[in-house]
């Protein structure tokens, strides 16, 4: 028997509130707790990528996830990346 990477889907933000974000994934595709999410936010004309911790998962497919840059500027619907692993510095 041979162990495969689970696949990765990206999620889509539903809810803001300052660096706290929550993310919606496809069923049985939700990231663990202390997993990297990753999504792009244009800043004054410039992109800039945003990481963001899995913090908690509060049901109907979502976490809440903790940004680690400020989320000015960030809407709902922007695209959330599931890295599949946690954060590396």
């Amino acid at each position: 028997m041979t162990m495969t990477e689970p696949e990765l889907k990206d999620g889509h933000i539903v809810a803001i509130a300052g660096p706290v974000v929550d993310v919606e994934f496809p069923v049985g595709h939700l990231p663990e707790i202390n997993h990297a999410l990753e999504f792009d936010l244009t800043v004054g004309g410039d992109q800039i990528t945003v990481t963001a911790e899995v913090a908690q998962q509060i049901g109907d497919s979502r976490v809440r996830a903790i940004s680690l840059k400020p989320t000015d500027g960030l809407t709902r619907g922007t695209k959330v990346r599931n890295l599949g692993r946690g954060i590396m510095v």
